[in-house]
């Protein structure tokens, strides 16, 4: 699972990994509104539980808990985010790390500095969507498909499952 965070939007995305193959499980945006920030991250928090949830069958399938797979969030929730003792109990166990946009791109795009339509479109192509998902959907996606190549780009991704 990852999520592209955002204080009025924030996108998310599950995908499963299956060798070599991405598996598409679920994506979408949760909308905060113009409330103050503390009911925003509320709404946030809530709606990812909520998704988690929705999802567990998913993750126990691939074996790992959604709890445990790498999120991002917004940095300036962050703080909040990573200090156990505000956060709800179901965060407790996860992990926040941020990924630079950057490198997201550069390994789902094979350009770092893709526009977003192209984000979207390659996600649509790697995933075999019938239609590209929203900018903020495509963007967790992504950054989930980067995740579950480890990082290194999938080209590399890729090349290892073909001279394999």
């Amino acid at each position: 699972m990852a999520i592209d965070p955002g204080l009025r939007v924030t996108g998310f995305g599950i995908i499963e990994k299956n060798g070599a193959s991405l598996v598409y499980i679920a994506s979408g945006c949760i909308k905060s509104g113009d409330a103050e920030l503390p009911d925003r991250l509320k709404i946030i928090l809530e709606n990812l539980r909520e998704v988690i949830a929705q999802h567990q069958a998913a993750a126990d399938r691939a074996g790992k808990s959604l709890r445990q797979r790498e999120s991002r969030i917004d940095a300036r929730a962050r703080p909040g985010a990573r200090h156990r003792d505000l956060r709800p109990p179901w965060t407790r166990a996860c992990r926040f790390p941020s990924t630079p946009a950057l490198q997201v791109k550069q390994a789902v795009v094979g350009n770092g500095h893709a526009r977003k339509e192209q984000v979207q479109e390659m996600v649509k192509r790697l995933l075999g969507l019938a239609g590209a998902p929203s900018a903020d959907a495509a963007d967790a996606l992504a950054c989930a498909i980067c995740h579950a190549h480890g990082g290194q780009g999938l080209g590399r991704a890729i090349r290892r499952a073909v001279s394999a």
